[in-house]
């Protein structure tokens, strides 16, 4: 398959710049796998499209204030760091800029020295794993994460160029578990109230983790898509979700995800025996047009990027030609697209 496939025309004006408010008042293309058809609704609608037996499952995944921004030393050059997964120890892997200025052995410093970070190594994607540390050292655990807390910044998208008025509009409302570089937008447009009106309609309601890095939003810079590496994200399967999603494939009912990062954790979790595992893992899966869904059947997401793994992935799940046709319309129609974007539920 060539990337540029997958190209499409997004005018600049229809880059969403803030959520709709409030939440639930967002546009939601509605578009069926079988027939191709499309209909035009509000996210407010959602649950007319559900069933009593549905199980839905969500991502309960937090963003974290990973961008960093500091000096180099010596020379004091402008740095920047993306932390992306904690490996432990003070250790972070992360996303530098200047990436050539800053190789193994340099040196950036925070929040006028009160945090330094030292470049480790390169990593395969191109990152870095960098070492904090604190002049006056760090007396307990906890004193990284909170000092990191303070410094950093809620690392919105960079076609998002105004940041939001209040932090919690890149949070979702079942934010519960910090480790994030990105918000799992799907989820952005649920409201309490909406949150309620779902739960009272479906069988079950489960959470899984995925903590959104560089896998989920590093451009595809190839044109044969089978030549695209994608980065590990770690995922993490509660007991309770695994048993639910295991019951209703068993049943034959219907498995909902809000938002692809939910899918990457279902069909990666599902690869090995078909069956959901419960369990803290990594995944590097790259779901392409071919892939066959052995978890997911239904799935709420927003509109993404041309030629980006994300658009793939919402390809591959409903077919290339119902997709393309549905984000034609979707930009006549002038619907708002990417993470402040509106919703497409895919049935």
């Amino acid at each position: 398959m060539n990337i540029s496939d997958f190209d499409y025309h997004l005018p600049q004006e229809l880059i969403a710049q803030e959520p709709a408010r409030p939440r639930d008042a967002s546009r939601l293309l509605v578009l069926s796998r079988e027939t191709g058809k499309i209909e035009h609704r509000r996210f407010r609608d959602l649950p007319r499209y559900l069933r009593g037996d549905d199980v839905v499952v969500f991502n309960d995944t937090r963003v974290i204030r990973a961008r960093l921004r500091g000096r180099r030393v010596p020379g004091g050059g402008r740095a920047e760091l993306l932390l992306l997964q904690d490996r432990g120890e003070g250790v972070w892997e992360a996303l530098v800029t200047p990436g050539r200025r800053l190789p193994p052995g340099r040196r950036v410093t925070f929040g006028e020295g009160k945090l330094e970070a030292e470049i480790l190594e390169r990593t395969p994607s191109g990152g870095r794993l960098v070492k904090f540390t604190r002049p006056d050292g760090f007396e307990r655990t906890g004193d990284l994460t909170e000092t990191l807390r303070r410094l950093g910044e809620v690392p919105l998208p960079p076609y998002i160029t105004r940041p939001p008025d209040d932090e919690s509009d890149y949070q979702t409302v079942f934010a519960r578990r910090p480790g994030a570089a990105a918000a799992p937008t799907a989820g952005l447009h649920f409201s309490p109230e909406m949150v309620d009106a779902v739960r009272e309609k479906v069988a079950e309601m489960v959470s899984v983790t995925l903590h959104i890095g560089v896998g989920t939003f590093r451009p595809v810079h190839v044109e044969r898509v089978e030549d695209h590496v994608m980065h590990e994200e770690s995922y993490a399967i509660p007991e309770e979700t695994a048993a639910a999603v295991n019951r209703a494939l068993e049943e034959g009912r219907r498995v909902m995800a809000v938002g692809t990062s939910t899918v990457r954790a279902l069909e990666a979790a599902a690869a090995e025996e078909g069956r959901v595992q419960a369990g803290h893992r990594a995944t590097d899966l790259f779901i392409v047009p071919g892939h066959r869904f052995r978890v997911v059947s239904a799935l709420l997401t927003n509109f993404h990027l041309p030629r980006s793994t994300l658009l793939l992935l919402v390809s591959a799940f409903a077919g290339r030609e119902n997709i393309m046709r549905a984000y034609r319309e979707a930009v006549e129609r002038k619907y708002r697209f990417l993470s402040f974007g509106d919703a497409m539920f895919i049935t």
